[in-house]
């Protein structure tokens, strides 16, 4: 039987600009090593793979590891409270959302920011 879903994973080009990145997002650092990296943010739990590590892998990995564009169609939503506010404290940290705070039909306060391998992160606030 399903349980939970608690950890995604993620090959990227460059663990530690990763882990800074989600650091300044406000994520946990639950583990870092050369290879491979963990951050949290309540029960849920993003892991991010260097993607040279599939060229020790079959061709499965490697076709996963380096294809582009990363995260075509997926979004990973993340509620926050005061939208706006978080919204300009990422602009204070220098990093650069892709869109501006929006309302929209279905009653979230939105905006988008990609990751160092541009994977799509959207920020909600039910309204």
């Amino acid at each position: 039987m399903l349980k939970n879903i608690n950890i995604l994973g993620f090959y990227v080009s460059n663990i530690s600009a990763t882990v800074d990145f989600y650091s300044k997002l406000g994520f946990q650092k639950a583990r870092e090593e050369k290879t491979l990296a963990q951050m949290s943010l309540g029960s849920m739990t993003l892991q991010f793979i260097d993607k040279e590590t599939a060229k020790e892998q079959g061709e499965t990995f490697q076709k996963e590891a380096f294809g582009e564009p990363k995260g075509t169609g997926m979004y990973i939503n993340i509620e926050v409270e005061k939208i706006d506010e978080y919204f300009q404290s990422l602009l204070a940290k220098g990093l650069k959302p892709s869109t501006e705070p929006r309302d929209w039909p279905w009653r979230h306060r939105e905006f988008v920011i990609r990751d160092p391998d541009r994977y799509k992160l959207v920020f909600y606030q039910k309204i």
